[in-house]
């Protein structure tokens, strides 16, 4: 299983989604693998958030090897599954997608949490105290992802 978790610019929520799923697969001891992009290329090459890292480690992560990338039309190739963090990521994957195969990868992952429900994790960048909240939502979908698919 390869998973790929995207946000807007790869430093705030899905280096976290990356680092929660990345320590849970190893607890369950999975071969699976996980990696995260941005739709935006704003901060390539950049650490995660520091206030991303803050909270990770807060729960045992070490995120601050991650470095941002930019999403291309070749993960949609590489990728079993691609999850968005709210709907404007999830289009702009889409637009990205060459055939009905590469398009049904993409999926909102809170949608794991609340089927159909279509909820967005909130970006917590221009908000200091969102970064918990985001934790928690990546927390209790990647438990969801695992409890799917293990």
């Amino acid at each position: 299983m390869k998973i790929l978790m995207v946000c807007l610019g790869n430093i705030c929520r899905s280096p976290l989604a990356e680092g929660i799923l990345r320590s849970k697969i190893e607890e369950q001891g999975l071969d699976w693998e996980v990696d995260s992009a941005g739709t935006g290329g704003w901060h390539v090459g950049a650490p995660p958030d520091i206030r991303s890292q803050e909270v990770a480690r807060k729960h045992g992560l070490d995120i601050s090897d991650q470095r941002a990338r930019t999403l291309t039309m070749y993960d949609q190739q590489e990728w079993d599954i691609i999850y968005a963090m709210d709907s404007s990521n999830f289009n702009d994957i889409l637009k990205l997608a060459r055939t009905e195969e590469e398009r049904e990868k993409v999926r909102l992952i809170m949608n794991e949490v609340g089927p159909g429900m279509n909820e967005a994790v909130p970006d917590p960048y221009w908000d200091d105290n969102g970064f918990s909240q985001v934790f928690d939502m990546l927390n209790q979908a990647c438990d969801a992802i695992i409890k799917r698919y293990k």
